[in-house]
């Protein structure tokens, strides 16, 4: 197949290849640009294609592919690996949350049940809720590792005991 009969070929699946990509993506800008990703694909790896094969399922199996490494690569993106010595793994998600009443709301009774806790666990629990590793906690408040970790452990417990009644059953 010649250069001109394989751009034809792939200019004539774009109707095609475009709804496909917005299934996929079930956005049109990130469609135009998969679209965008899997002609540049297969105009790359052009000599790769054997004749006698379907054309059309070869495209859209680049497409398909394209679109699961992309997605594999922005939830691997989403995800935090901590570095301390017992590799916590954090997921978290960065959109922002709407603010409505309710969460309002359990924002306050969150903030109160920690105010409420005795002096020496809620630092240890506020420095490790600012983003604080276990060992620099121990280091600022002078304790063991294993006294931070323990007033952590105890704190959450008890804002879950005073809490129970905002979670859902």
């Amino acid at each position: 197949m010649t250069a001109i009969e394989f751009n034809y070929q792939l200019t004539g699946l774009q109707k095609y290849l475009i709804i496909f990509a917005k299934q996929l993506t079930r956005n049109e800008d990130d469609a135009h640009d998969l679209l965008q990703e899997t002609f540049l694909k297969a105009l790359t790896y052009r000599e790769k294609y054997v004749v006698q094969n379907n054309f059309k399922a070869w495209v859209y199996t680049i497409m398909k592919n394209i679109f699961i490494n992309n997605y594999r690569r922005n939830k691997k993106a989403k995800t935090i690996i901590d570095q301390t010595d017992n590799l916590y793994f954090m997921n978290y998600n960065k959109q922002s949350k709407e603010t409505n009443p309710e969460s309002i709301m359990a924002t306050q009774e969150l903030q109160k049940g920690i105010n409420q806790l005795d002096a020496e666990f809620r630092r240890a629990f506020d420095m490790y809720n600012e983003g604080y590793k276990y060992k620099e906690i121990a280091d600022d408040l002078d304790l063991t590792i294993g006294t931070v970790k323990s007033r952590i452990f105890y704190s959450r417990k008890k804002l879950m005991d005073n809490l129970r009644e905002y979670q859902p059953n």
